[in-house]
């Protein structure tokens, strides 16, 4: 099977197509119910305390979360060994097809390098078969270098809303949209509807999209 992987010099955006660029991880994929289930089978359980990941690792029957640095080691073994058990989100494959049609996708995504590979695979086995780019910390300036390329609108879709600021900070002209997929989480997602339209189903989120790319 060819995986498709782009860095930012690599990737093709048409100067004249809209572009989607879109986040993985409770975007795409519910993340924190594959991550949930891959710690599970390491003796400890996630708990939906609030909107993070390392502090909501716990060992069963104890009140403090699993420190930062255990955290981290069961994050990189996620990447390595249990990447590939992440259910999509609803909707998401069908919604993205569509939109192809008509736009080119990018998807952008944070992961440790180790787990490119994985993180690739999962893509094209549930239908996102699109030029993907590792990134490391704010996304702002990637997502500003691939909106440059098209004079056409585009839009960026994120669960977190440090990655929605970066993007208005670094390319203000993007159009911006926080989605959260598993539902146990949106009621825990910080949000600025002023800022970034707030949608959490895919249906509705393509409609939306497809009003600020095809007016």
């Amino acid at each position: 099977m060819e995986l498709c992987f782009s860095d930012l010099q690599a990737c093709t955006v048409r100067p004249d197509t809209p572009l989607v660029i879109v986040d993985v991880d409770e975007v795409l994929a519910r993340f924190m119910h594959g991550f949930g289930t891959f710690i599970g089978r390491h003796g400890f359980e996630l708990r939906f305390d609030r909107y993070a990941l390392f502090q909501n690792i716990y060992r069963p029957g104890e009140t403090e979360h699993l420190d930062l640095i255990a955290g981290r080691v069961l994050f990189n073994d996620f990447f390595r060994d249990g990447a590939d058990d992440l259910p999509p989100a609803e909707g998401a494959a069908d919604a993205l097809a569509d939109l192809s049609t008509r736009a080119d996708v990018v998807i952008l995504t944070n992961a440790p390098e180790h787990g490119r590979q994985s993180r690739a695979r999962w893509l094209k086995t549930h239908g996102f078969d699109y030029p993907l780019v590792i990134n490391t910390g704010p996304k702002g300036p990637s997502a500003a270098h691939l909106a440059e390329r098209t004079a056409s609108p585009a839009v960026f879709v994120d669960d977190l809303l440090p990655q929605l600021d970066s993007v208005a900070e670094s390319a203000p002209w993007v159009n911006r949209f926080q989605m959260v997929a598993d539902e146990r989480l949106r009621p825990l997602a910080p949000g600025a509807p002023e800022r970034h339209t707030r949608i959490d189903q895919w249906p509705d989120l393509k409609t939306a999209i497809e009003r600020k790319l095809f007016p």
